[in-house]
């Protein structure tokens, strides 16, 4: 019997896939993304042109990353199991994390509440102050202004 729970436990680790830093930072975005329940052809472009840029992908790389960030994201219950991994960056990458998060917040030129709270959440999880956040959003928010 004892056996049989062993091999039960030992089978679900070797199914579980190690989430990276970047895993878990496509994971967010994507979740992001979605929160308010539309996904705009402006934020499936800017969620692909971040993750080529950050990690230096190629198309087939990201549309790789994004089709496994979008089933973690899925799966998961709660943030933890990515900010967990991104509280570990220093605080010029978790800062750039939070810019990011509002890029793509502001990607499709409307504000949702539910967007300004998971970004809020994101950045309390991995050490990103209110007020580093809050001038990063007055700032993209202010650049989407100046482009549209």
């Amino acid at each position: 019997m004892f056996e049989k729970i062993k091999q039960l436990f030992s089978n679900k680790q070797i199914e579980e896939e190690i989430i990276d830093t970047k895993l878990a930072l496509a994971a967010l975005l994507v979740h992001l993304a979605a929160i308010d329940g539309i996904v705009s052809k402006e934020e499936q472009k800017l969620l692909s042109d971040i993750l080529q840029k950050k990690f230096d992908l190629n198309q087939q790389e990201v549309t790789s990353l994004l089709q496994q960030a979008t089933k973690k994201q899925q799966e998961a219950v709660d943030y933890y199991q990515f900010t967990s991994l991104l509280i570990g960056l220093d605080e010029k990458e978790r800062i750039d994390i939070i810019r990011l998060m509002w890029e793509v917040v502001f990607a499709d030129g409307v504000n949702h509440e539910l967007e300004d709270n998971m970004v809020w959440r994101i950045a309390e999880l991995i050490g990103v102050s209110s007020r580093e956040r809050t001038i990063l959003r007055k700032e993209i928010k202010e650049n989407k202004l100046k482009q549209a």
